[in-house]
């Protein structure tokens, strides 16, 4: 029997609260929640253990995408490798009103070690909203910082001292090797592409207090510290390669062993996603319309899609300039 044809798969976000978080995901996603907590984190695609995204329309609505990828995964990633069966990105947006906590995730090795399903963490941000005054991201030892430097200030609690700072400007990226010691500045509003995998190893958290429980959040010293890469110094966002033509504007923005990134931003119809390789498509500003095999779906600010490599390519329509994020996997 023939097997239904795929199509772009959209999926609903799943909203996490942080004490570190704020109010803004909700109504960029285009979502209502029911309660009042800080939201810190809307994962837009995940096949991590216990967060599974689920489409949102279409004859596979209410499917996983652990479902979705296990029936077949070579309809979905093609030639890519998805290490131990699972789907192996990870796609976020993150509102931090306050500072996330100094930290760091291991790699891939590190992480195995874990037992079977663990992943390291690379990973990659790009900024979307900042506060020009407060804002600020850490990415990297600062220059001349060695492991004992590190060390006293964790004793001093004088940690983000010896990490390499820097006001972000809206639309910087920046991306992380698992490894890199970082945290994100308050007042930030990020989109984040990264292995799958939700290990965060922490290091300093700013000597807060959770107001639900009374007391600081757990700190991983002797995990973290045996993932740090002390030869990693400052991280300063990457520099695009641009290309202009025809009206659409496309950057690239990271390649790695785990994934690409790309940014792509027209008024008029362009072409996303690539033949038999599997693309995940998100828009950070903007609406339109995503045309695939004959038929449109709405695409507006928030909405992530995928591209299953049997589906390959698709053209956006713009109803407004659109901003794209295209994220895939390396063949």
């Amino acid at each position: 029997m023939a097997r239904p044809p795929l199509y772009p798969l959209r999926f609903e976000p799943i909203f996490t609260t942080n004490l570190w978080g704020g109010r803004r995901l909700p109504a960029f996603l285009n979502r209502t929640v029911t309660h009042t907590d800080p939201i810190g984190e809307a994962w837009i695609l995940s096949d991590v253990d216990g967060s599974p995204s689920r489409v949102v329309d279409g004859p596979l609505a209410g499917s996983t995408l652990r479902e979705v990828f296990s029936a077949d995964p070579c309809r979905i990633v093609g030639g890519a490798k998805a290490p131990q069966g699972r789907f192996p990105l990870l796609l976020k947006f993150l509102d931090a009103r306050q500072e996330l906590s100094v930290q760091v995730h291991p790699n891939d090795s590190q992480a195995a070690l874990l037992g079977p399903g663990k992943f390291g963490k690379t990973e990659a941000w790009v900024v979307l909203e900042r506060d020009p005054v407060t804002s600020r991201l850490f990415a990297g030892f600062a220059e001349g910082v060695r492991a004992n430097d590190f060390r006293a200030a964790l004793a001093t609690k004088t940690a983000p001292r010896t990490l390499h700072s820097f006001t972000p400007n809206t639309g910087d990226c920046v991306f992380l090797e698992a490894g890199t010691v970082h945290a994100i500045g308050s007042n930030l509003l990020l989109f984040e592409v990264q292995q799958t995998s939700d290990i965060t190893y922490r290091l300093y958290d700013w000597d807060r207090v959770d107001a639900k429980t009374g007391q600081p959040r757990q700190l991983h010293i002797n995990e973290a510290l045996a993932c740090a890469d002390f030869g990693r110094g400052p991280c300063y966002p990457v520099g695009p390669s641009v290309v202009v033509s025809n009206g659409v504007r496309r950057e690239g923005l990271v390649t790695c062993a785990h994934f690409t990134l790309e940014r792509l931003t027209s008024a008029v119809p362009f072409r996303v996603g690539a033949k038999n390789q599997c693309r995940a498509v998100v828009c950070v500003n903007g609406h339109g319309e995503l045309e695939s095999a004959g038929v449109r779906y709405p695409i507006r600010t928030g909405d992530v899609y995928l591209l299953p490599a049997e589906v390959g390519t698709a053209i956006v329509v713009p109803a407004t300039e659109v901003t794209l994020l295209e994220c895939g996997l390396p063949v």
